[in-house]
């Protein structure tokens, strides 16, 4: 079960790094984005592209049985 919600978090990391970085309008990311503007601004992009990367590298790790085995 471990290999699947690694597999998962990685899937999810990986679509906010590319969300981020193209800046996308798909209306998840609109609105995630839009409640974090009042917080970061008009680096919020930034910030998704940098949470989505950790959140991809800790899914990797878990699947590989790393971390939280």
């Amino acid at each position: 079960m471990n290999v699947l919600y690694g597999i998962v978090m990685l899937i999810v990391g990986a679509l906010f790094v590319l969300w981020g970085t193209t800046r996308s309008e798909f209306v998840v990311y609109r609105l995630l984005s839009a409640r974090s503007r009042s917080l970061w601004g008009e680096n919020v992009h930034r910030f998704y592209v940098v949470s989505g990367g950790v959140l991809a590298v800790l899914g990797l790790l878990w699947a590989l049985g790393a971390i939280w085995a």
